[in-house]
C-alpha cells in the first residue's frame, strides 16, 4: 500500500538514447520528500530506469492501490505520460490522477482537455502545491481542490484554473530529495557514483528559446552554502558519492555564494569532484581557480552560436569574445569544457551556421553538443511562431 504513487515515464527520446545514462528523477524525489514530511507514504516508480511498460506499471499501481497517482511530463514525454494516466484511471477509476512538469505548466488547459482521465495539473514548483493538494484531497475529496493554489483541475464537466502559487522563497525549507525512494545504486553514472544537486532556482536572463525563467521566475533564489554542503555531505557519507553535478541554470550568478560553497566543501574536507554550468559572462580566472581548488572538474557553457547577430536575436546577452575568454580561462586551469551550440534559430542563415561550426572548432572544447532549435511551450520563440 502507498498513499501516493509518483511515476517517471519511459523516455525514448533520441537524446536520452544517445547519452545512454540514467539519472534518478530529482523532481519526483523532491516531491516525495515533501510528501513524506507531511506523513504520506510514497512510492516512486521509475519506468525510465526499469522499462516495465504500461502493463507492468498498471499491475504495480493496482497492487499499491493509492489515493493519488502523479506523473511528471516534459514536452518530449507528454504523450507517454498521459498514456500511463489513461490506463491507470481505467483500472482504478477512483484514484486522483495528477500531472506536472514544464510542459503542462504552460499548457494546463490543453493538457486537461486532451485526456478525460486526467483530473489535475500542477502548475510550476510542485513541493508545496502537491503536498497541499494531497492534504486537501485526503480530507475533503475533490471539493478540497478548490482551495489549492497553483493547480488546474476538472470540476465535473468544466476546467477550473486556481490562482497561482507564489514561488518558494526559502529554499532551505525544502527537505533534501528522498533518494531512498529509488534504487539509487542501479543508475548508470560514473564509476565513483554521481549525484545531481540543485542549489538555486530562477534565472535573471530571458533567452528567447528557454523557458527556465518563466517556470522558476526571473529572480535568483538560492540555498545557503551550509545547506548545500549538508546535502553533499549526506551523499558522501550515506551513498558514498564522490562526483557531484550542480544542475542549476546559473550556479555562479552570485559569485560570493559560489565561493562560499567552495570554502564550505574545503572546510569539511570532502574529497569530491564536481561539475557545473555557467554563462560565459559570469566567469573570471580568480573565481574558477578558487572553485577548482574545491573540486571543480568540468564546466558547461551555453555558447549557442558563432554569429553575434544570431546571439542578439536569441537575446542571449553575451559576446563571442566572452565565450572565447571563458573557454580559455577554464582550459588554462585544466578544467574540462563542454560547449553547447544551437542550429536553426529563426532568421539564421546557412552561412551563420557555418560560422558556428568554425567557432566551435576554434574554441576547441573537450566536448561539443550541437542541437537543433526546438520551440518548447512557454518560450518567447514558441509564442512568436
Amino acid at each position: 500500500m502507498a498513499d501516493i504513487v509518483l511515476i517517471n515515464p519511459l523516455d525514448k527520446t533520441h537524446v536520452n538514447e544517445m547519452l545512454e545514462l540514467q539519472a534518478p528523477p530529482l523532481n519526483l524525489m523532491y516531491l516525495g520528500a515533501s510528501l513524506e514530511k507531511a506523513s504520506f507514504s510514497v512510492k516512486v516508480l521509475d519506468d525510465s530506469l526499469k522499462e516495465w511498460g504500461y502493463t507492468q506499471v498498471n499491475k504495480l499501481v493496482e497492487k499499491l492501490n493509492p489515493l493519488i497517482v502523479g506523473v511528471t511530463a516534459t514536452t518530449a514525454t507528454i504523450k507517454s505520460s498521459l498514456e500511463y494516466i489513461k490506463s491507470i484511471k481505467r483500472l482504478l477509476p477512483d484514484v486522483l490522477t495528477v500531472i506536472g512538469g514544464p510542459h503542462t505548466t504552460f499548457l494546463p488547459i490543453d493538457t486537461l482537455k486532451s485526456l478525460k482521465e486526467l483530473d489535475t495539473v500542477v502548475i510550476g514548483e510542485g513541493e508545496e502545491t502537491f503536498t497541499e493538494l494531497a492534504e486537501k484531497y485526503e480530507k475533503k475529496g475533490k471539493e478540497g481542490l478548490e482551495e489549492v493554489r497553483g493547480i488546474a483541475y476538472r470540476n465535473q464537466s468544466r476546467i477550473k484554473v486556481n490562482e497561482p502559487r507564489p514561488l518558494i522563497q526559502d529554499l532551505d525549507s525544502i527537505p533534501f530529495p528522498a533518494r531512498h525512494l529509488v534504487p539509487f545504486k542501479e543508475y548508470e553514472t560514473s564509476k565513483n557514483g554521481q549525484a545531481h544537486i540543485i542549489t538555486s532556482r530562477g534565472c535573471t536572463y530571458s533567452c528567447k528559446y528557454c523557458s527556465s525563467s518563466l517556470i522558476m521566475g526571473r529572480r535568483f533564489r538560492a540555498r545557503s552554502p551550509e545547506n548545500v554542503v549538508d546535502e553533499i555531505e549526506e551523499l558522501y557519507n550515506k551513498y558514498k558519492i564522490k562526483e557531484i553535478g550542480f544542475i542549476d541554470d546559473t550556479f555562479v550568478l552570485n559569485k560570493r555564494r559560489a565561493l562560499a560553497i567552495a570554502d564550505e566543501i574545503k572546510e569539511r574536507s570532502l574529497d569530491i569532484t564536481w561539475s557545473t554550468s555557467s554563462r560565459v559572462n559570469t566567469i573570471d580566472k580568480p573565481l574558477l581557480s578558487n572553485l577548482k581548488s574545491a573540486g571543480l572538474q568540468s564546466i558547461y557553457y551555453g555558447i549557442e552560436s558563432g554569429s553575434q547577430r544570431v546571439l542578439n536575436l536569441m537575446n542571449k546577452k553575451i559576446t563571442l569574445r566572452q565565450s572565447e575568454d571563458a573557454v580559455k580561462i577554464a582550459k588554462d586551469l585544466g578544467i574540462e569544457v563542454m560547449a553547447s551550440f544551437i542550429f536553426g534559430y529563426p532568421g539564421e542563415t546557412p552561412a551563420e551556421m557555418d560560422k558556428t561550426i568554425d567557432f566551435s572548432i576554434k574554441l576547441d572544447p573537450d566536448y561539443a553538443q550541437y542541437s537543433i532549435l526546438t520551440t518548447f511551450p512557454g518560450t518567447h520563440i514558441y509564442q512568436k511562431l
